[in-house]
């Protein structure tokens, strides 16, 4: 194994995912990545581009996954806007050669679930390698 993926969000669970995608680069002498996807809400295509966080709120985000993942530190963190959050996990698990994806589950209200779907069971189903759901 040489490159873990853990995907990131302001949820419970995401800080769960980080520990287990840790632990499993560190035992295996793999490269951590770490990536959070800022889902598209509205617009788009000529409209206004509506994102369900600020900028500011992306980057505690990915402070908070790199701040537990110490005294690893990620070899890369990544932030990308995309309307499918599970499609874009798998595509830059995909362009940057991922043995695991680690990913959280749950901690979403139906608001959100209705909005984005449930990104876990999605990249379980799609991933083209293995996937830890952590919770």
């Amino acid at each position: 194994m040489k490159n873990v993926l853990c995907a990131v969000d302001d949820t419970d669970t995401s800080k769960e995912a980080i520990k287990v995608a840790t632990s499993l680069a560190n035992s295996n002498g793999a490269r951590l990545l770490v990536i959070t996807v800022n889902p598209l809400l509205a617009g788009g295509r000529g409209g206004i581009a509506s994102y369900l966080w600020e900028d500011s709120q992306v980057q505690k985000i990915i402070d908070d996954a790199v701040a537990v993942a110490k005294p690893t530190v990620p070899a890369a963190t990544a932030v990308v806007r995309a309307r499918d959050v599970s499609r874009a996990i798998l595509g830059y698990a995909e362009d940057n050669s991922v043995d695991h994806i680690v990913v959280g589950t749950g901690g979403k209200g139906r608001l959100a679930r209705s909005l984005i779907g449930s990104v876990s069971n999605d990249v379980v189903n799609r991933a083209h390698c293995a996937v830890t759901v952590a919770r």
